[in-house]
């Protein structure tokens, strides 16, 4: 199992350690619903380091990117990041991943942890004939999430640089900390604000002990992947390996809009996704709210009130802003729409849910 530079860090502040993704992770520090109210109504700090990095470049650096990515990279400018996808040949998804474009010939590409080695195998598969220059740096790089309202407020406090005014899906490299070249971007995966903050290896604690002294007074506190996967679901963000997967295509997920079909644009299976696009899908993700009392969880099936099926749940979980039970799913898209009810089989029983427009708390 790997480990986090932070590892010792988080055993020492009482972390509730587990394996996640190949990865010895702190799941929790305080408990899921107090450190999810932090970020939403504060600031918290997430090890994140677990997340893979490759760098692309090169003159034919653009060229690889746009036939392995499902958006469209050359609309990217320098400082800019965009949240795209790896379609497969088949019409799934490889990954979904972050592009930060440095130059024309410069991009870093930030993928999922439990998916660095396949999509590293993936994407130098599809480089042969193009060549452009890739690097697995995923390794060697540190990453922390600080999230929420308070967050750019208290990492000002880090660098000379402005960040607090960077719109969102933005990157600087930056002194940060009193160190040199730290990319901070203002991305996350919780739907409460803040950046995430890139570094190599050796300056993990300095910068985990330093962004926890700024915040302090802003109550910052340490925060566990338990309450990222709430925070992202009450965002209604997809997760790879729930949302999405190798036989769930960007379309079904409703991430049509990262699925660009610009002309001279040759991705991978793009006859097949434009057909899709076209004529429609057979199943759609959705957003629902329980009526009934009942918790969803996923793999329980999504049904009819007469019991037959028409779906699976993706994520669910009781929300701890909103106090109520919500969850994602796949259903056919004649019972897609908003305000449609569903039921969920939970141990044997029809429960009632009402589908919603995500997501499900701003």
């Amino acid at each position: 199992m790997k480990t986090t530079a932070l590892k010792d860090k988080h055993e020492a502040m009482g972390a509730k350690m587990v394996s996640f993704a190949g990865f010895y992770m702190p799941i929790q520090f305080e408990g899921v619903n107090a450190e999810h109210e932090t970020v939403r109504k504060a600031l918290g700090v997430f090890d994140v380091s677990h997340m893979g990095e490759f760098w692309v470049e090169g003159p034919r650096a653009l060229d690889l990117l746009q036939k392995v990515s499902s958006n469209d990279a050359s609309a990217l400018t320098d400082g800019k990041v965009q949240y795209t996808c790896f379609p497969n040949l088949e019409g799934g998804i490889v990954d979904d991943f972050l592009v930060y474009r440095f130059s024309p010939e410069k991009y870093l590409l930030v993928v999922n942890a439990a998916n660095i080695d396949k999509d590293w195998a993936w994407i130098n598969a599809q480089n042969e004939g193009i060549g452009a220059q890739l690097r697995n740096v995923s390794d060697d790089i540190s990453q922390l999430a600080v999230q929420g309202p308070l967050a750019l407020k208290a990492m000002q406090k880090l660098t000379p640089t402005p960040i607090v005014d960077m719109q969102y899906y933005n990157f600087k490299v930056v002194q940060f900390a009193g160190i040199d070249e730290v990319l901070i971007s203002t991305t996350g995966y919780t739907g409460a604000g803040g950046c995430e903050i890139y570094f190599p290896n050796e300056h993990a604690i300095a910068i985990y002990e330093a962004v926890l002294e700024a915040g302090a007074e802003y109550g910052i506190k340490p925060i566990g992947l338990a309450a990222r996967d709430t925070l992202r679901l009450e965002a209604g963000f997809c997760l790879y390996g729930n949302e999405l997967s190798d036989t769930t295509s960007p379309i079904e997920a409703g991430l049509g809009w990262i699925t660009k079909f610009s002309e001279g644009k040759n991705m991978i299976n793009k006859e097949n996704l434009l057909k899709q696009k076209n004529l429609g899908v057979e199943r759609k993700l959705v957003g629902f709210k329980m009526i009934d009392k009942g918790v969803p969880r996923q793999h329980y099936p999504i049904i009819t009130d007469d019991g037959n099926a028409i779906g699976e749940v993706t994520s669910g979980t009781m929300s701890p802003m909103l106090k109520e039970a919500i969850g994602l799913g796949y259903v056919k898209p004649n019972y897609a729409s908003i305000g449609s009810t569903i039921f969920i089989e939970i141990r044997g029983k029809a429960v009632r849910a009402e589908v919603v427009k995500l997501p499900f708390y701003k």
